[in-house]
């Protein structure tokens, strides 16, 4: 598997240039493996990560399938998003019959190429492009090199399910007697229900939500001419194709795995469903494998997940909540997991002052340059209280007596966690911001036409610096806020803690409302000048009435 990133206007040419150094390379008259496939490339699926829609990944797989096509003589089918039919929007079935049965496949007018020749590249087969949401390449450890054994618990999770069985001898489902349709013997795969006649399976599909003749088509079988064809039962999870292999490298087998949409189908309950069903057969479970990259959305999501059942918060550093991940999911197992290479959107601190140890953030402080200054250190001020807010939040969470307020106190720290994020950024966003003004200090003013250009980029300039020290504050604001939900729930243990957090956070707030009075001295737009005054006002009135309220209750406690 190869992932690479890139601007949608490189993405295609390279993506070109990528499957044409596999045709070049790869024989598949000389090929064989375990993993279904069809050709050198097997499939290019473009996937929208930031800033592009599915739209234009869909105008991308077409103008890359047509110019594979014509240029390398290969059959491209469009598949997913891409799909000219709905038979080709799910792989499988395009890829069915693999690169040995292309011949035969190609003969159907139903499967003439979408572009390329309608007939086999014997050296490089077909290809399918298309375009799809992020698929996770995911394969589950088991401490067997059996792999009917994988294959028995990929059944169970994939969402093309298995045939229905029978009269198992033991916990191995797949040792069962298979159920077919009969002449008035129409079974239902997940229950004991039987039906008649085919309308009466119908009925009783549509009467839980499913939809028969849909079910059996996606299967690749004609609902009208099922006499004679196993019954099938469903699989665990929506979005998930899966088989069972050996991985002689590993000396183990491995459920190998597409999730299609994480989003649906998660990785930790897949996981945990396999955990599950591994034990029921005596087998264990000793990890995990990505292939490729994951989103951070879903390794964070798996990390909360884990927390929770652990009893623990959710609202920790996002480093932390990976690391959670990568060992209860043991994505180690086989090979090492490194973040920076496996996750894709990783939440990091690109400032440079932001990723400075705090020692040497207070040497530059205390340089003769006028940035970072003041806005900055309001900003690294009022991190620093929310910080507090949520570590007693996160203490409470493991100490007894606190059950009742797990819910918000994981709440407190995950919104905690995020307004911390925000203004360690805004540490360097400060210092950056004023960076409009300097560049048009520097313009020249020696004719009118200079002098009205250069006043008009200091303004906005000036109007920039404004507006992030303004932002500064209102998320000090809400770094109090997050300390006066804290101090509802806190013992006396904690209470100095939030404290000291209410103080840092309303320095952070004041400090930052300075920044934001200085530039508006050199904005001359009277509107905007009246309109950010009396917004900072309420956001400082509202900081005061927080501050009072957080300090009595840490008065009270003292």
């Amino acid at each position: 598997v190869i992932t690479f990133i890139a601007e949608s206007e490189f993405v295609g040419s390279a993506a070109y240039k990528a499957i044409e150094k596999a045709a070049e390379l790869i024989d598949m008259n000389k090929h064989s493996g375990t993993h279904p496939r069809m050709g050198a490339t097997d499939v290019c699926p473009l996937i929208p990560v930031s800033n592009v829609t599915m739209e234009e990944c869909i105008e991308i797989a077409q103008k890359l399938g047509e110019k594979v096509g014509t240029e390398l003589n290969i059959p491209i089918y469009l598949y997913e998003a891409a799909a000219t039919n709905k038979e080709r929007q799910n792989l499988a079935n395009i890829r069915s019959g693999e690169y040995e049965g292309l011949s035969k496949k190609l003969k159907d007018l139903n499967w003439k190429p979408d572009f390329g020749p309608n007939k086999p590249n014997l050296k490089s087969g077909a290809t399918a492009i298309g375009a799809r949401e992020f698929l996770i390449a995911y394969n589950i450890n088991l401490n067997t090199t059996d792999r009917t054994y994988a294959n028995e618990i990929a059944y169970e999770l994939r969402e093309r399910g298995r045939w229905k069985r029978i009269n198992q001898k033991d916990s191995f489902y797949y040792k069962g007697d298979i159920v077919n349709f009969a002449e008035g013997y129409y079974p239902d795969g997940n229950s004991d229900y039987v039906g008649k006649t085919i309308k009466e399976i119908e009925n009783y599909y549509q009467v839980n939500g499913r939809n028969f003749r849909e079910r059996y088509k996606s299967l690749g079988l004609d609902p009208d001419n099922l006499i004679g064809k196993p019954v099938y039962k469903d699989g665990k999870f929506t979005h998930v194709k899966g088989l069972g292999w050996v991985i002689p490298e590993y000396n183990r087998a491995q459920i190998s795995m597409n999730l299609t949409n994480y989003k649906i189908s998660s990785i930790h309950d897949i996981y945990d469903a396999a955990c599950e069903e591994a034990e029921k057969r005596g087998l264990r479970v000793t990890g995990s494998e990505i292939v490729g990259l994951i989103p951070y959305q879903a390794i964070e999501s798996a990390g909360k997940h884990y927390l929770k059942k652990m009893g623990k918060s959710p609202g920790i550093p996002p480093i932390d909540l990976v690391n959670i991940a990568i060992q209860s999911l043991g994505l180690s197992d086989v090979t090492d997991f490194n973040p920076s290479d496996k996750v894709l959107g990783m939440p990091k601190i690109n400032g440079e002052l932001a990723n400075r140890v705090t020692f040497d953030l207070i040497d530059e402080v205390s340089r003769d340059s006028p940035a970072p200054g003041g806005g900055s250190v309001a900003a690294l001020s009022g991190s620093l209280g929310v910080a507090l807010g949520v570590m007693v939040a996160n203490l409470c969470i493991s100490k007894s007596g606190f059950e009742e307020n797990k819910k918000e106190l994981g709440s407190i720290a995950e919104d905690g966690q995020e307004i911390k994020e925000f203004l360690v950024n805004a540490i360097d966003e400060d210092t950056n911001a004023f960076d409009e003004v300097i560049k048009a200090m520097r313009m020249p003013k020696d004719s009118d036409t200079d002098k009205k250009l250069r006043d008009k980029k200091m303004q906005e300039g000036y109007k920039v610096a404004t507006e992030v020290p303004l932002k500064t504050v209102e998320y000090c604001c809400k770094s109090l806020k997050i300390c006066e939900r804290i101090s509802e729930l806190m013992d006396v243990s904690m209470a100095s803690d939030v404290g000291s957090g209410a103080y840092m956070s309303i320095a952070g707030a004041q400090s930052a409302a300075y920044n934001v009075r200085i530039n508006l001295n050199s904005i001359k737009d009277e509107k905007y000048v009246n309109k950010v005054e009396a917004k900072l006002n309420l956001i400082l009135s509202d900081c005061e009435r927080l501050l009072e309220n957080i300090s009595k209750k840490v008065e009270e406690k003292m």
